[in-house]
Order: structure tokens, then C-alpha cells, then sequence
């Protein structure tokens, strides 16, 4: 073939020569490839956040920056681990509310068993938010992890381990060791009834300013009602002082009153001294410890009407998981004008005999669970349970509430009044009150049988 212009011919043996110049054929590959990356790499840079076509007015003029310093919240807060039966645990804890409610974390059980040839159990724990919404910076976390089948069937032992996510996305997380069961600590039977006591007591945490005079009558009058097959657990969050301890002494010597120091609870901010928390703990901690718990608070007195016995109520009742009990709310500051009467020797409840009677209202009412069917409670009710429950019991029980005389330090009769006539109520504060003396009648009962079980140790406060 002839080149234009009578040029040399450019046969296919001297177009082989050409390209095996090595000057000639780099230049061709390094063209090639420039091409070949412009066409990869030219929409990537042209969508670049700080290409000029892309950035807005106002980052040309400045662009801000969001500095993080410190955490706001723990993803979790441990505070109790317990079994929940023969194959799940209970663990009990605070979390980040916003983190909680917002970012959907979740939680991994793991068992690890003290023997090396038995696999590992691993179950996705069930989450539970039992505060109703009143958390603050943390709210209440209570994880229940049920395995396949008991993990420590074969009662070596093992250990309880637990991965908190802090996403639905598992790369991150946090893992932390929970509790372990010694070789040989496994008792199924505990499970099952008979339980250690009838009936429980799971209160609030006790805060503040409390008068030891009110402790006292309170611990003395529900000993009495509940019977010697009873148990009080009681949290300090800085309402025990010297005088309180002291009353509480020879109750914890007996064995009546378990005593829990929880003052650190002040660093975690949730609902009114963590309450709910508070409240859980105990549940999960006595699941299977008594037939019935009783959760109400210490300025409260649990009261049968027309003669009944706590334990014709509770059989009526057997059918249900829980039952909530009505309040009767009395004066903190009102008492019957009777010379003959010596007002500052009298206990709270003996000499406050005046119950607001203004009818229609929805009144706060505290209930009775039984543990091993609830997955949580809440300060009037548990919403987390298997089985009925009854509200119905007026009749049956109810609580008089005496609001403001636990933490008032001086004498509670404040205000003197006349007997008021049968069927006529007595006006203060825009309110009416009747004359009711229910409870008074109780009070020589329950002094004797303090002497009986304490002798004369509360006689510092006489």
C-alpha cells in the first residue's frame, strides 16, 4: 500500500517495526491509560462535595463545626442480674433514654459453661421499658433472657454474659459479665411452691427527711398484719438516718427487714429517685420468694374491712396475678378535739382520723403481684404480666393514705376540730372530711405485740 504524496509503503512488516520501538509504544500506553482514568474518575470528581458547582452559598462563606466533648449517657447501667426461672435471667438496670427510645439498641445473653467441651448458649435478651415515659436521662431497662432450655442443666456452673448494641447495626457494642452459678448451686425446686414467705413487701426508695416515730408505727403495724411469715425489703437512698436505723435494728435481727444501701442511685438521673428501678430490682431479686408481693409506700397502711383475714382475701383472689387496692386519703393535720386524749404520747395513725370524702375522683392505687408472673411492675400496677387482674376489691382491701407525715418532724395534729355528727363532714382546706377510726382501734394491738417482739428498744422515741 502507497502513502499519499509517493511516500514509502507501509506494509503490515513495517508496521511491526514501528510498534516495536519502545519510545513510540510507551507514548501510546500512557495515552491509553490517561484516557482510560478520566473516563473512570471524572463523574466521581465532579460530584464532590467541594467541587464549585456543588456547594452551597453559605458553606463558601463558612462552614460550621460540631465539636463532641464527653458522653451524655451510658448505654447501660447495670444493677441486678438474677434467675428468672430455670431457663431465663433477669437483668435489671438504667439506660440512655434518648439512646433507649430513639436508637433501638438491643441485647445478646450469652452462657459460658465451666466445662470446655460444652458450647456456648447464646439468646436475644427481650427488652422491657417499664417506666411508663417518665424517665429523664435514663430510664429503666429490664432485659429478660430465656434460652432455649436451662443452660446449666448439668449444674457445673457457668457464667452469665451480656453484648449491649448500641444500634440495630452489631459492630458496635458493649459486653460485660453479669453473674455466675457455682458447680452445683442449681436448685430447680426453688421454683416451685411451698415459697420461703407468704407475702413480701417491695417499697420504694426511702429518701429525704424521715421521721423515726412514723417508721416506726409503720414497720410495727404491717409486721402485725402481714404475720411471721413475712419479709420487708426496704432501699436507703439517704432517707435512713441514725434514728430510722436504729428503729430498724431489732427488725433486721430478727430477720424481718432486709436493708439496702442504694445512694448512688443519686447519680443516675430518672423518675423520683429511681423508683421504677427501685421496684424492679426487688421483684426480679424475690421472684420466687413469697406467694404475694405488696408494693406501697411507708406513709400507707394496708386495712381489711369488716373483720376479714388477709388470708380469706388472698384465697378469693387466687385466680388472679395481681390485684390493685383502693386508698383512703386522710388528713396529715387534723385531730378530734378530746381533752381526755393525750395527742403527742399517740401514733400517727391512732389520732388522724379524718378522710376526705370528696366522691368521683380517680384516686392513685397501689396493688399486690405475684412476683414469678410478672415480667415488671410500676408504682400502681405491673402492665408487663401473664395472667388476670382484679380491680374490683373495695370490699375486700384497701390502704389509708397518710401523704405528708413521714417527713413532717413535729407534732402531726395541727389542727384541732370538733367531733363532727354522724353523717356530717368537717371543712378544711375546701375540702370535706368524715370521721373515721378504723385504724385507731388497731393501735393498743400493735403496741403490745411490739413489746412482745422487740421489748422496750423503740423507747428512745417515747
Amino acid at each position: 500500500m502507497r502513502m499519499n504524496g509517493g511516500g514509502t509503503v507501509l506494509s503490515p512488516a513495517n508496521f511491526l517495526s514501528f510498534l516495536r520501538n519502545k519510545r513510540y509504544l510507551l507514548t501510546i500506553v500512557v495515552g491509553i491509560v490517561y484516557v482510560l482514568l478520566f473516563i473512570i474518575f471524572f463523574p466521581f470528581i465532579n460530584n464532590r462535595s467541594d467541587y464549585p458547582g456543588n456547594v452551597s452559598p453559605t458553606s463558601r462563606q463558612s462552614a460550621r463545626l460540631f465539636q463532641a466533648f464527653g458522653k451524655a449517657a451510658a448505654l447501660y447501667v447495670h444493677f441486678g442480674a438474677y434467675r428468672g426461672g430455670s431457663d431465663s435471667f433477669s437483668v435489671i438496670g438504667l439506660g440512655s433514654k434518648p439512646t433507649h427510645v430513639y436508637s433501638k439498641p438491643w441485647f445478646r445473653c450469652e452462657w459460658i459453661s465451666n466445662q470446655d467441651h460444652v458450647p456456648n448458649s447464646y439468646t436475644k435478651g427481650k427488652i422491657f421499658l417499664p417506666d411508663w415515659g417518665y424517665g429523664r436521662v435514663y430510664t429503666v431497662v429490664v432485659v429478660n433472657c430465656t434460652f432455649q432450655r436451662n443452660p446449666n442443666a448439668d449444674n457445673y456452673g457457668g457464667k452469665l454474659f451480656v453484648y449491649a448494641f448500641y444500634s440495630p447495626s452489631p459492630l458496635h457494642y458493649e459486653k460485660f459479665f453479669l453473674l455466675e452459678e457455682p458447680p452445683g448451686s442449681y436448685d430447680e425446686s426453688r421454683f416451685r411452691p411451698p415459697f420461703k414467705y407468704d407475702y413480701l413487701y417491695c417499697g420504694s426508695a426511702l429518701f429525704g427527711s424521715l421521721n423515726p416515730r412514723r417508721v416506726r408505727e409503720w414497720i410495727s403495724y404491717h409486721a402485725f398484719f402481714f404475720g411471721p411469715n413475712s419479709h420487708f425489703m426496704l432501699y436507703d437512698a439517704g432517707g435512713i438516718s441514725a434514728d430510722v436505723k436504729k428503729v430498724l435494728d431489732p427488725w433486721i435481727e430478727l430477720g424481718r427487714v432486709t436493708l439496702q444501701d442504694v445512694r448512688r442511685q443519686e447519680d443516675y438521673d430518672s423518675w423520683y429517685y429511681n423508683q421504677f428501678l427501685i421496684l424492679n430490682d426487688c421483684l426480679h431479686q424475690n421472684r420466687y420468694t413469697a406467694n404475694w408481693t405488696f408494693l406501697f409506700d411507708v406513709d400507707e397502711y394496708i386495712y381489711l374491712p369488716d373483720g376479714s383475714t388477709l388470708e380469706s382475701v388472698l384465697e378469693e383472689l387466687e385466680d388472679y396475678s395481681q390485684f390493685t387496692i383502693e386508698q383512703n386519703p386522710m388528713s396529715g393535720k387534723l385531730c378530734v378535739d378530746d381533752p381526755s386524749r393525750n395527742y403527742p404520747t399517740e401514733w400517727g395513725f391512732e389520732k388522724l382520723n379524718f378522710r376526705e370524702d370528696i366522691t368521683g375522683l380517680w384516686r392513685d392505687r397501689k396493688y399486690a403481684v405475684k412476683a414469678r408472673n410478672a415480667y415488671t411492675v410500676g408504682v400502681h400496677m405491673s402492665e408487663f404480666l401473664t395472667g388476670k387482674t382484679m380491680h374490683d376489691t373495695e370490699t375486700k382491701i384497701r390502704y389509708y393514705h397518710y401523704h405528708g407525715t413521714t417527713g413532717y418532724m413535729g407534732e402531726v395534729c395541727r389542727n384541732i376540730v370538733p367531733l363532727p355528727e354522724k353523717d356530717n363532714a368537717t371543712w378544711f382546706e375546701k375540702a370535706p372530711y368524715v370521721y373515721d377510726d378504723n385504724l385507731t382501734r388497731f393501735a393498743p394491738v400493735i403496741k403490745q405485740f411490739e413489746r412482745q417482739m422487740i421489748g422496750s428498744r423503740q423507747a428512745f422515741l417515747d
